[in-house]
């Protein structure tokens, strides 16, 4: 953090020269790929005339009352890992709805079914329904382990270890089922037959589905369920024309923040600032892919971008005494503040004023100004926490854990991004905003997760810098334990918030499509941030393979 120092000049005698630090993030892998884009008008419209055949289709498939349990537990989960969900929230919800309440209920060769039962589970909880665990104890046995004749059901296996993703805090069977599904895998998943479900296990056991970005999850089951000899060909129709269809809209936008990127300048006028406005739309789209968020999608990459722009500023480049007047600056938010700025916090500074000032030209009329107002308030708020670290770092002080994670969730960007997320949704009204600043259980542990997973994937670079206040070295020096300590302590802190966002999504105060946006944000980190990289700052091994199968590669179709 301020890296950036004043010293006397041997040679000049001057009190003012500044030494800064050489930016060495890497260049953009993208270069002008996404500033152009024509969209095929003819194309989009056809794709969407099909789409429209289809889904009648797959509505009339999920409203069919002579289905049995599990083929509509089957159709329902098809229909959301093909990531046509939201074409059918409404019908989805009522057939779980209908099963909750044992409307539907599985025959007794389904309830002994370990693959229906923990499916069934699975759905119920990621839709917010409080279904007890204790459904999975006829699958054990008297000392409480899971029986071992579950062996030789991979399937079940595989369903049990992605339904215990759900668990929540106590639920000491889910706790057991995720150590036995996952040894289990790991042991037969490299031994098993080229198979759909070979590929299955193999990738379940990199990311679990349930922590998974959806667009990216969709994207790759896509393919995987065109090999499924029981798949059925007019879903998968669907689900590739409605990718194509969607993944024009996305390109539409990737080339429009592209745009105003490129117009804006600021990689060139501000040299050690990262240039990721292609992952900051990656990182949007996680939170939101649907159609109806395009106007958010494009309000989020803007601040997404901005916010790493004002990060690298304190973190790398600025000094104490310009952090300082910057800071005073953003807390007055008043653009007469500039003639007090550093010219290069000029350009800064401006962009940001513009940006919430577009924002607010855009809402105002909707009447949604609260909107940006909140939004305004969460950035004054992490540019002083942004400062208050910037100053830890010259002092060279090392807070006590608590004190430093209670700025550091702030720095997380975690408050900041949720908060403005809901700016370009309708459906995000100013009680949904005062719910965010009552700290609900959900947004606690969203930030949290972002905080303590940044911190162990940014630890040795930040160590390298000369870094003292980072939250290893505060727990570390604290408790007097070794740096791998402090790791396992992270992560596991870590996984018990994972429990706290299960338990969130019961949360009945706001609307699931609420929910959604903060849950998606915390499955972003276990994405970006898988086995301790960072992969926004450096996105060429982790984020590239996706970001090329959502913007680049499409379904051929005959």
């Amino acid at each position: 953090m301020a890296s950036a120092v004043e010293v006397n000049s041997p040679i000049t005698n001057c009190k003012h020269e500044i030494i800064r630090p050489v930016a060495n993030f890497s260049p953009s892998l993208w270069g002008d790929l996404f500033t152009s884009f024509h969209m095929d008008t003819q194309l989009a419209e056809m794709y969407a005339k099909e789409i429209e055949e289809l889904k009648e289709e797959a509505r009339s498939m999920l409203i069919f009352h002579g289905m049995k349990v599990s083929e509509k537990l089957i159709l329902i989960d098809t229909i959301e890992r093909l990531g046509l969900y939201y074409h059918f929230q409404k019908e989805i919800q009522e057939q779980l709805t209908l099963t909750f309440n044992g409307y539907y209920k599985l025959k007794n060769e389904e309830e002994n079914d370990l693959f229906i039962v923990a499916l069934q589970f699975r759905l119920l909880r990621q839709h917010g329904f409080d279904i007890s665990s204790c459904i999975f104890n006829r699958f054990t046995e008297k000392n409480g382990e899971f029986k071992k004749t579950l062996f030789d059901d991979i399937k079940g296996v595989l369903s049990l270890y992605e339904a215990a993703y759900l668990r929540t805090q106590g639920e000491e069977i889910l706790e057991k089922a995720l150590s036995f599904s996952s040894a289990h895998l790991e042991f037969v998943g490299p031994n098993l037959s080229e198979s759909p479900l070979r590929k299955q296990v193999l990738h379940a056991l990199e990311q679990s589905l349930h922590r998974g970005i959806p667009r990216v999850e969709s994207r790759r089951f896509i393919s995987l369920y065109e090999e499924d000899e029981s798949k059925n060909e007019s879903l998968l129709r669907l689900a590739k024309l409605d990718f194509n269809l969607l993944q024009m809209l996305h390109k539409k936008e990737l080339y429009e923040v592209s745009r105003w990127w490129k117009e804006l300048d600021l990689v060139s006028k501000l040299s050690y600032a990262r240039d990721r406005i292609v992952e900051c739309y990656f990182w949007t789209l996680g939170v939101y892919f649907e159609p109806q968020y395009s106007a958010a999608r494009i309000m989020l990459t803007k601040t997404i971008a901005m916010i790493s722009v004002i990060d690298d500023t304190y973190d790398a480049y600025g000094t104490i005494k310009e952090l300082t007047v910057f800071t005073d600056a953003v807390q007055k938010w008043d653009i007469s503040e500039i003639d007090g700025l550093p010219d290069y916090m000029k350009i800064c500074y401006k962009a940001l004023l513009n940006l919430y000032e577009g924002y607010d030209e855009e809402l105002a009329p909707k009447g949604r100004s609260y909107a940006v107002y909140h939004a305004k308030e969460a950035m004054k708020e992490i540019v002083m926490s942004y400062y208050i670290e910037a100053k830890w770092f010259i002092e060279g002080y090392l807070p006590p854990f608590a004190e430093y994670m209670k700025n550091a969730k702030v720095t997380s960007t975690y408050y900041l991004l949720t908060a403005t997320s809901f700016i370009g949704m309708d459906s995000a009204t100013n009680e949904a905003f005062n719910w965010l600043l009552r700290k609900p259980k959900i947004l606690e542990a969203n930030v949290t997760i972002c905080r303590v997973i940044d911190d162990v994937a940014t630890y040795e670079v930040e160590k390298s810098r000369g870094q003292v206040a980072t939250g290893i070295e505060c727990y570390m020096k604290e408790n007097g334990v070794s740096t791998q300590v402090a790791i396992e302590y992270f992560n596991e802190i870590a996984d018990n918030a994972w429990k706290d966002m299960n338990e969130g999504l019961k949360d009945t105060s706001v609307s699931m499509d609420i929910l959604m946006r903060v849950f998606n944000l915390a499955r972003l980190i276990d994405v970006v941030y898988k086995h301790n990289e960072d992969g926004y700052t450096h996105p060429e091994k982790v984020l590239k393979p996706h970001i090329t199968a959502l913007f680049v590669d499409f379904f051929e179709l005959y």
